[in-house]
């Protein structure tokens, strides 16, 4: 898909695209899911969104951005525990080689999976 459409589109562009080759792969996703934001015993309506889950299991955070800020890694990290998520990616599509920008990330939620 990166390599069709190359750098410098908009995050949305990308999330559409992505989103159409996963399901093409059989996997099952849900776009803009909203984060829960639970403070104090209430749940707050904040309309923060994720990007894309994949399989219920994977949260998906794109980028279209220079570079990969520590702020996005911390922000994919909080998304994963606000929803008791195990797995993330950070995708950032503004470069020429996606495969060395893609940032993998993973907590303690990682180690509860069942092996396989």
């Amino acid at each position: 898909m990166h390599k069709n459409l190359g750098p410098g589109l908009l995050e949305s562009v990308y999330e559409k695209c992505l989103i159409h080759e996963l399901n093409l792969n059989g996997l099952k996703t849900n776009n803009q899911v909203k984060v829960p934001i639970n403070y104090k015993g209430i749940t707050l309506d904040a309309d923060l969104r994720t990007d894309i889950i994949v399989e219920n299991l994977i949260v998906v955070e794109l980028k279209a951005a220079d570079l990969i800020l520590p702020i996005y890694k911390a922000q994919l990290l909080t998304y994963l525990k606000l929803m008791k998520m195990p797995k993330g990616l950070l995708i950032n599509f503004n470069t020429f080689n996606i495969t060395e920008s893609l940032v993998p990330l993973v907590n303690n939620y990682f180690e509860s999976l069942p092996d396989e």
